[in-house]
């Protein structure tokens, strides 16, 4: 079961393009540190830079790396703005809680979030990946859940993805 927001979100996507999971890629971990040293690079070594999504986890996925850079709401804006100077526009933006940006690393697709280290998504996404680092039979259910789900709506697969996690969630 979706909450009121997720469903909202949901809702927002296409129901016409398609999800297309992939094997693993063993190269991800390499590309990421490359992100990870450009962002560092133009934000400071102190700054988090996270590694997360099914690449971190070393299973089928979109084909792309997920970057993710922690901070808090008072940093939130600024870490946009300097984002964008390396970035361009956003792809997708919720003040206060993500911002989305797309790039690439050896022909590889990144996408690259702020996000607001409070929000409750972003709490619940560390907890999702964290049981699942200590629970191989559900990564195991997770990653059959995504390549069976292959072809479906963006709509569909986020749909179905999102209630696998919360069933995680709520049985913690």
């Amino acid at each position: 079961m979706l909450t009121p927001k997720q469903e909202k979100w949901v809702n927002h996507l296409s129901n016409d393009s398609k999800i297309v999971v992939v094997p693993f890629d063993p190269t991800c971990q390499e590309k990421f540190e490359k992100i990870k040293l450009k962002i560092q690079s133009k934000l400071g070594i102190s700054v988090s830079v996270e590694h997360h999504g099914a690449s971190s986890l070393g299973i089928s996925g979109q084909d792309e790396i997920d970057v993710y850079v922690p901070v808090s709401p008072s940093d939130y804006d600024y870490f946009v703005a300097q984002l964008g100077k390396l970035f361009g526009e956003p792809k997708s933006h919720y003040p206060l809680e993500r911002t989305r940006f797309k790039t690439y690393e050896d022909r590889k697709h990144i996408d690259v979030f702020v996000i607001n280290k409070e929000s409750t998504g972003w709490l619940n996404g560390l907890k999702f990946e964290k049981h699942l680092k200590t629970h191989s039979e559900d990564l195991e259910k997770y990653r059959i859940l995504k390549e069976a789900n292959s072809g479906l709506s963006s709509q569909e697969y986020y749909r179905r993805k999102i209630e696998f996690i919360n069933s995680i969630l709520n049985n913690q």
